[in-house]
């Protein structure tokens, strides 16, 4: 679902535009399903590229915090 894509990395920082492309990017792959750390995986490489890293850092931060628990 592309919406969550766009929220997850809005609340980790990434500019409103930058999370649409990248959700936009993620629904054009040819792949009709994707397991979860693929997309991840995706989102992070997306947002170094896009010059978002402190937006990927905080969303791997924010990973380690919550699901190791």
């Amino acid at each position: 679902m592309p919406e969550k894509v766009v929220v997850s990395a809005v609340k980790a920082g990434a500019p409103y535009d930058t999370a649409r492309d990248i959700a936009s990017s993620l629904s054009k792959r040819s792949e009709s399903t994707m397991k979860s750390t693929e997309i991840r995986s995706h989102v992070l490489s997306e947002l170094r590229t896009r010059k978002a890293a402190s937006a990927a850092d905080a969303w791997e931060s924010y990973d380690r915090e919550h699901k190791s628990k």
